[in-house]
């Protein structure tokens, strides 16, 4: 007896069989129970996630012979369903859209379709892969489709909703069908295995069903390779050896590396990935899926159910997660990606891949600029450490004694009670926020200037160049620190205002919509006095400038 593929073997027979479309089914099942059967649909999405299961599913539950009329569960016994579940069926004819995508196929359609089934209540045509047809062949099915006979049905799928026509999926019922999640995946091939009585082990699951990439078809296809290797019990090992999926322990191998700064480390770890027979492409591929996990990780815990994996590789994930910063990991990944399509056309991909490497080993990590002068305000001139933990909910208190701050260098300050004495002042303002609240904090203050002070409205404008260290000092309650430093001086509680002076606000407001010279946003942002005060901090220089 010849040998059927677990795809086909397993495939759903019925509506509540269906895996990871299920509103789509219940949608179809109540339309079966209220006699609102289109004659027209449109399943859409990518491969192997159930759109012709469905198809021949629908088929069947309005063909089936063991019923008076359409059933919502079809028998899967009578001649009718036997012959769609093979393809057979002479009421129910399916089209391959790909190769029978001329004009004239369309015509013979037509034709034939004015004719009553044989044996069943509808003719039903299934055609897939529908984005093939010519213009042409389109064009001849819109008539037929705008007034069908009432024995003819129509299911068109594809993979490529936007090559179809917007007249023709007018006048269909459209259904997205969604890639199905690994963890669904995971769980039916679970009971394949179990079903086939084939022993494996619980670590396989999950990155097989990962690497089906939300299609049921291929996890169920691997599946099979797997089995084929005549190995048990089966393992995640054996995914490295027979599939080509990367070694995880590699992969965190090679993370690692670049989270400690070795560039020994991650060129030989690269080394080892490319001697196992990945491509470059593939290790370029494993490392996005990584570290998009310490993102999440970082961004929502190691117990966010945005993660899949074992409990061992949460907490193995967990603690790398602690060498990186979510800054660093987005810039990372981003630049992997778009490394990613440059490596499938390069001659020189393992250079590519490991200069790459070595810059995210050796450089610092990539921080937005308010991040950093974070964690200015809680150091003494020091450097920056790489990995150095920020917390989002640091606030510095700020009180009238002594306690918590060396004054011994903090100027004398008369008590603010007008706008001239505030402005007289307010060079030994920034020093007293300097020392209190951080250079970080002085620096973005330092273009501005007093502009009122009336009723405990204090108004600081910024020129228009400025109005990045504006915004920042917006953020992350930096704002309310200053008020409540200067209420210190003053004979009462403070309110601050930070405006953009008016004279220079015209200016720039006049030459918003001028063409800009070359390099004028890269100037401004460099000459942005909240940019100058990260430089001086860090002792660093700026290498280039890239807006992701």
């Amino acid at each position: 007896m010849a040998y059927t593929v677990l795809a086909r073997k397993y495939r759903s027979q019925g509506f509540d069989e269906v895996v990871g479309q299920e509103p789509i089914a219940q949608t179809l099942k109540n339309a079966i129970k209220t006699g609102r059967v289109a004659h027209a649909y449109l399943f859409t999405g990518t491969r192997g996630v159930g759109k012709t299961t469905m198809a021949r599913i629908l088929a069947k539950a309005l063909n089936c012979l063991a019923v008076s009329e359409p059933t919502t569960e079809p028998c899967c016994k009578c001649d009718s369903c036997i012959a769609v579940n093979l393809g057979e069926d002479i009421d129910v004819i399916e089209i391959d859209g790909a190769s029978n995508n001329s004009v004239d196929e369309v015509r013979k359609l037509r034709e034939n379709a004015i004719y009553r089934p044989a044996r069943a209540r509808f003719k039903i045509y299934i055609i897939d892969e529908v984005h093939m047809l010519s213009t042409s062949a389109f064009n001849a099915l819109l008539k037929i489709l705008e007034e069908p006979p009432s024995h003819v049905k129509f299911i068109f799928a594809t993979t490529e909703p936007n090559k179809v026509i917007a007249t023709i999926q007018s006048r269909c019922q459209r259904f997205d069908f969604v890639n199905i999640s690994p963890g669904l995946i995971a769980k039916q091939l679970k009971a394949v295995l179990e079903q086939e009585g084939i022993k494996y082990e619980e670590d396989l699951l999950l990155p097989l069903a990962k690497m089906a990439n939300g299609s049921m078809r291929d996890g169920l296809s691997l599946l099979d390779r797997l089995i084929s290797a005549g190995t048990e019990p089966l393992s995640a090992g054996l995914l490295e050896e027979f599939l080509g999926c990367p070694n995880s322990e590699k992969v965190r191998n090679l993370v690692e590396k670049i989270g400690d700064s070795d560039a020994a480390g991650a060129l030989a770890a690269t080394n080892d990935l490319i001697n196992s027979g990945l491509s470059e492409v593939q290790i370029a591929e494993a490392l996005v899926d990584y570290m998009r996990d310490l993102m999440v990780i970082k961004s929502a815990g190691a117990e966010s159910e945005l993660l899949m994996l074992t409990s061992e590789q949460r907490k193995s994930a967990d603690k790398l997660a602690e060498k990186f910063d979510v800054a660093a990991l987005v810039y990372n990944i981003t630049a992997i990606e778009k490394l990613r399509w440059t490596l499938k056309n390069s001659d020189t991909a393992r250079a590519l891949l490991e200069a790459s490497i070595v810059r995210f080993t050796l450089s610092e990590h990539f921080m937005n600029i308010d991040t950093l002068l974070q964690q200015l305000q809680g150091q003494s001139g020091g450097a920056i450490k790489k990995n150095q933990p920020v917390s989002h909910n640091t606030t510095v208190k700020a009180t009238s004694g002594q306690d918590n701050f060396n004054t011994d260098n903090q100027p004398a300050l008369p008590k603010l009670t007008d706008l001239q004495t505030i402005k007289s002042n307010w060079q030994n303002i920034l020093k007293v926020i300097s020392e209190r609240l951080g250079k970080g904090t002085a620096g973005l203050l330092g273009t501005s200037e007093p502009t009122g002070f009336e009723n405990g409205l204090l108004t600081i404008g910024f020129p228009a160049s400025a109005e990045v260290s504006k915004k920042m000092c917006e953020n992350n309650g930096r704002a309310e620190q200053i008020q409540s430093l200067i209420s210190e001086f003053c004979q009462g509680p403070v309110r601050i205002k930070l405006e953009t002076t008016g004279g220079e606000q015209r200016q720039a407001e006049a030459v918003s919509n001028q063409p800009r010279p070359a390099g004028y946003r890269d100037n401004q942002l460099i000459n942005d006095p909240a940019v100058k005060t990260v430089l001086i901090e860090l002792g660093a220089t700026i290498t280039g400038v890239e807006e992701i």
